[in-house]
């Protein structure tokens, strides 16, 4: 059943301290699947060998049809678009090779298609607006969506695209994104 909350953490510049902070305070059973989208398209990414150390949670580099599972952390892998489809990852060849990947968009659009859980959107500290164009539809089918705080992000220019979007419920620290996180996991419970 693809009924537990899915919570999509979008960055690039500067995601890694977010990323991190964000996973330091979650619990590892809170019943949520965690998908990390961060768009790096130039080089491989290294964030499946940095987070674990990071939190109890596996953390897996996405596969196609790698089954989606809660209490995991997932990450996209680069160069790839993601997608959805009967409770599996699907992995696409990227739709937009030049200029700024808008992988963040493309991923919660197929969220708010194919899943039937709670979402949660959160943009964190990244360069471009990637993921922006998607949170007002996250909304609409009754998802919760999170920009990190501008004083706490390293390079702000994405949340900031976020929250000029008109479509985000809470403006926050990663410390605490992650109390909003276990908030809705309860709710949810």
């Amino acid at each position: 059943m693809n009924d537990f909350p899915i919570v999509c953490v979008g960055g690039s510049a500067g995601g890694l301290d977010a990323y991190i902070r964000l996973l330091q305070n979650l619990p590892a059973d809170m019943g949520v699947a965690i998908v990390i989208v961060n768009h790096i398209t130039l080089m491989p990414t290294q964030l499946h060998e940095v987070l674990p150390r990071f939190t109890s949670m596996p953390v897996e580099l996405i596969t196609e049809r790698l089954l989606i599972e809660p209490n995991h952390v997932f990450i996209i892998p680069s160069n790839r678009d993601l997608h959805v489809d009967n409770g599996e990852f699907r992995l696409k060849p990227i739709s937009k090779p030049r200029g700024w990947p808008d992988v963040i968009t493309v991923f919660l659009r197929s969220l708010t298609e194919y899943w039937d859980g709670k979402l949660v959107a959160v943009i964190v500290s990244g360069y471009d607006g990637d993921g922006a164009a998607a949170l007002c539809g996250i909304r609409e089918v009754g998802g919760i969506t999170i920009a990190q705080k501008l004083s706490t992000a390293t390079q702000p220019d994405m949340p900031e695209s976020a929250i000029a979007s008109g479509c985000i419920d809470f403006v926050l620290s990663p410390e605490d994104i992650a109390k909003e996180i276990v908030r809705i996991a309860h709710a949810e419970a």
